[in-house]
């Protein structure tokens, strides 16, 4: 996946931005972003602060270390399993 330009503080920072009541097409421009980039954001990040976002890029991370052991440990028991199965 493509690495943002805009790291997630700025992203939100840009929505809070246009909350605040500047306009859409102005903002955008200012920050050299699409307006169809924007509403891609707004419906990824609406109603975020900076400290939900750090909390769920640590969810995300510990959800894909949770996956890579449950896959490790599916594996070797499969494994053990077969083996125990030629023995029989």
């Amino acid at each position: 996946m493509k690495k943002s330009r805009f790291s997630e503080a700025q992203i939100v920072g840009i929505l809070k931005e246009v909350e605040l009541g500047a306009k859409v097409a102005e903002t955008c421009r200012k920050h050299g972003v699409s307006e169809p980039t924007y509403y891609k954001w707004k419906s990824q990040f609406s109603g975020m602060t900076v400290s939900h976002l750090a909390q769920l890029r640590q969810l995300q991370d510990e959800n894909a270390k949770l996956k890579r052991m449950y896959a490790d440990l599916a594996l070797m028991h499969h494994a053990l399993k077969d083996v125990v199965d030629r023995k029989l």
